[in-house]
């Protein structure tokens, strides 16, 4: 199998969907499948002159200005495709550099497959640009109607767009890396762990609108105070609200992070006692799983593919979006019953490690498998 990879998104850039091309490129490295990349000229320097590599020009998306959107040079991207045959096209954009490898892909009649990442549709309500909703719609419904297959990454997903007219549409969930998210990786001695608070709760995420942080605002206001003089917060990343966090929470009891990866970013997980993510617009929610991972519970919004992962009750607990008593309650309940967050930590450290990578990968590829034989099929129908 020869794959042709079509993104607007990938490392150094961070979000979920960049983090998780990345490892699915690892993994047609380890399977040995030949590959050519299309994406923005924000990969990393170090496999700019990789020949299976290609990078354009890109400007910032504007709801999301930490991506980029790619400006094709087509005459670029047909000489690479001519030259590499690909059997398979596989876009995960709906924007310029996906709408190139779609063109070229129709008029030379190789299967493709795409995958929605983003509901671009929530994001609207959040800058007050609902008015481009249908519009937006009816532009991806035509896009994603020349697929073979449309993979969403949770059942939510799914049918959202399908209740939108669209069809073929396929699970392709993700998975989480186990041996660099883990409860071992907690360390007491660095400069995280100096504080006397009883409890850490850790958020994860962009500081942005959508991911409902106004919502976490209110949480941390209507915690009693009580329990709200013994809790340590640590956020984790970047993003145009983060300036008016830092403002409206100058004490010692909430650090500020910017960006974490690595083994940073794992020992922050295992730190926390509890991960509270209150996002309505998560397709999946992959910093979810990774907090399970690491054996620390989540309480997490009732909308969103984020139900999904967590069972609420035993890996953390599902609550009304929106609604900061609702949260309030869920940590409060949680917090007081130590032998009951501890169980909840195991079970969710249980769970993610059903969830490997390189299952959820090679399900992927025989699905590539299987679009190239139905398009084939077609042909000689």
């Amino acid at each position: 199998m020869k794959l042709a990879l079509f993104t607007d998104t990938f490392v150094p850039q961070v979000n979920g969907v960049a983090r998780t091309l990345k490892r699915l490129v690892n993994h047609l490295d380890k399977r040995q499948i030949e590959y050519q990349l299309f994406v923005p000229d924000s990969i990393e320097k170090t496999d700019l002159f990789a020949s299976n590599i290609q990078t354009f020009t890109s400007l910032p998306f504007f709801l999301y200005p930490e991506c980029r959107m790619a400006l094709p040079n087509v005459f670029k991207i047909r000489r690479n495709l001519e030259l590499f045959e690909p059997d398979l096209i596989h876009i995960t954009t709906p924007f310029n550099i996906g709408l190139s490898g779609l063109h070229y892909g129709k008029k030379h009649n190789i299967p493709m497959v795409g995958s929605y990442h983003t509901h671009f549709d929530h994001y609207l309500r959040y800058y007050k640009l609902t008015f481009m909703s249908e519009m937006l719609w009816k532009y991806l419904r035509w896009f994603y109607s020349g697929f073979e297959k449309t993979f969403v990454p949770s059942v939510e997903t799914k049918n959202h767009l399908q209740l939108r007219g669209f069809s073929s549409i396929d699970i392709w969930s993700r998975g989480v890396d186990c041996s660099l998210y883990d409860p071992a990786k907690r360390k007491e001695n660095d400069s995280l762990s100096a504080t006397s608070s009883k409890y850490t709760l850790l958020y994860v995420g962009r500081m942005a609108p959508e991911k409902d942080l106004n919502t976490l605002c209110q949480v941390m206001k209507q915690l009693p105070q009580a329990l709200s003089e013994q809790i340590h917060w640590i956020f984790v990343g970047d993003g145009p609200m983060l300036p008016e966090l830092k403002a409206a929470f100058q004490t010692a009891n909430v650090t500020f992070t910017g960006y974490l990866q690595g083994e940073a970013l794992a020992s922050v997980y295992a730190k926390a006692d509890l991960f509270v993510f209150p996002s309505v617009t998560e397709t999946f929610g992959n910093v979810v799983l990774e907090a399970l991972a690491s054996g620390t519970p989540a309480i997490v919004a009732n909308k969103g593919g984020v139900k999904e992962i967590v069972q609420h009750g035993k890996t953390g607990m599902v609550c009304e979006a929106g609604q900061a008593e609702s949260f309030v309650n869920a940590i409060s309940q949680v917090l007081s019953q130590r032998t009951i967050k501890n169980q909840m930590g195991y079970d969710a450290r249980a769970y993610a490690k059903t969830q490997s990578w390189d299952v959820i990968f090679d399900g992927l590829l025989q699905q590539y498998e299987r679009a190239i034989f139905d398009k084939n099929k077609q042909r000689l129908a």
